[in-house]
């Protein structure tokens, strides 16, 4: 599994940008590979993060050169006011069971077989 985390600042937000980002999570559901999405906004200062799991990286790369996601790359300059990208495979995921995660529990799936 597969995890893309994009940080980004802020900068001239508009109306456009909204649409696109809608159609960009409604895009990334319809591809072969998507596991799910969080987006956080940090609540000291104006960093975000959108987060995009994938069960394979063929996914992860239709995603990348999606036209609507291709067309929102191209206006990085005036929506952002710098970003980061981080793509890591996640190689455990687990907890108490009272906080449902899209990745799951992996220690409670193996012991249930």
């Amino acid at each position: 599994m597969l995890q893309a985390t994009f940080m980004f600042r802020p900068g001239q937000i508009d109306a456009e940008f909204d649409v696109l980002n809608a159609q960009i999570s409604a895009r990334a559901e319809q591809i072969d590979g998507f596991v799910g999405e969080e987006s956080w906004r940090f609540p000291k200062g104006d960093l975000r993060l959108a987060v995009y799991y994938w069960s394979d990286r063929e996914g992860l790369d239709r995603f990348v050169r999606d036209a609507v996601h291709v067309k929102a790359k191209g206006r990085q300059s005036q929506w952002y006011n710098g970003y980061h990208v981080i793509v890591s495979q996640i190689v455990s995921t687990y907890g108490d069971g009272k906080l449902p995660h899209v990745t799951g529990d992996w220690r409670r799936t193996r012991r249930a077989r």
